[in-house]
């Protein structure tokens, strides 16, 4: 039996070849929908991770959540702009899949050094990710104005796995 999602959970699920790792492995490009669905995602749960951060971590983990909170906010507004605009003609997700929603859930059940712990991780986890992501897809997207937001907004996104890795020591 062939079974269809609806428009909103088919925008909210990357292709297999992108779910799977499979188009990161040999470098391919992330189609316009796979790259908006995962980046729109990731800054979903780089907000909501950060927000229980910014309650539960140590000075470090605060300040660090405080960032990601707020440029992960912006690249969300500009990302949402393209879309709204008509420069990307893609289904926008508006809530976060269950990977990342179980693993916001997790991290609320957590505190002190295991949320720490957990917290820190996912961010070298998620950024590197988010690198390799926007690396592709600033290389070798099929639209120009995705392109240069993912250009753009890379260097960023390197200099936030620098330190979620410095956090991580």
């Amino acid at each position: 039996m062939l079974y269809v999602l609806p428009l909103a959970a088919a925008a909210q699920t990357p292709s297999v070849p992108e779910r799977s790792g499979v188009n990161a492995t040999i470098g391919v490009a992330p189609s316009t929908q796979d790259f908006v669905t995962k980046a729109a995602i990731s800054d979903m749960a780089e907000i909501e991770s950060s927000k229980l951060a910014v309650a539960k971590g140590d000075a470090k983990d605060k300040a660090f959540a405080e960032k990601m909170i707020k440029d992960h906010t912006e690249t969300s507004n500009e990302l949402k702009q393209l879309v709204t605009s008509g420069k990307v003609k893609v289904n926008l997700p508006t809530a976060m899949d269950t990977a990342h929603q179980s693993k916001i859930d997790k991290l609320k059940g957590l505190s002190g050094a295991e949320f720490k712990k957990a917290y820190d991780g996912m961010q070298v986890s998620a950024h590197m990710d988010a690198v390799a992501l926007f690396e592709r897809y600033a290389k070798s997207g099929d639209n120009a104005d995705l392109k240069a937001f993912a250009a753009k907004t890379l260097p960023h996104l390197q200099m936030h796995l620098k330190m979620a890795q410095d956090l991580d020591r």
